[in-house]
């Protein structure tokens, strides 16, 4: 069955490898890109999305809130925080926004991780 990931992270490279990484085990599913916060809401005000990976460190909006943001749009998606910030503040705020911690670098690993969150 073919999902729709939103992979939400300011750096162009790392968009392009998590795409990559999930195309490559899932060439069904359609992945699309936003390179900030106000990117990703207005994707996901358009789109339902099943997953959503998001970096913690952007400009403007970090991850966390943006997925407060998210949840009071509405969004169902999964979410999955990927960050090298491994600090049990970030971890726990993550935990209290149903919010799946994922650490990084961006590797196979960690974003399977993040797909298992919708049977990837």
């Amino acid at each position: 069955m073919s999902k729709r990931v939103l992979v939400v992270d300011d750096s162009r490279v790392s968009r392009m490898i998590i795409r990559a990484i999930v195309l490559d085990k899932h060439p069904d599913w359609s992945v699309d890109e936003a390179a900030n916060g106000d990117e990703a809401l207005e994707k996901a005000k358009a789109a339902a999305y099943d997953l959503m990976t998001l970096d913690y460190n952007m400009p403007g909006m970090d991850g966390l809130e943006l997925a407060g943001r998210l949840r009071e749009q509405g969004s169902q998606a999964a979410l999955a925080l990927l960050t090298a910030n491994i600090q049990d503040a970030i971890r726990e705020k993550a935990a209290s926004l149903a919010v799946r911690f994922v650490k990084k670098p961006v590797t196979p690993i960690s974003v399977a991780e993040a797909m298992a969150l919708i049977g990837g």
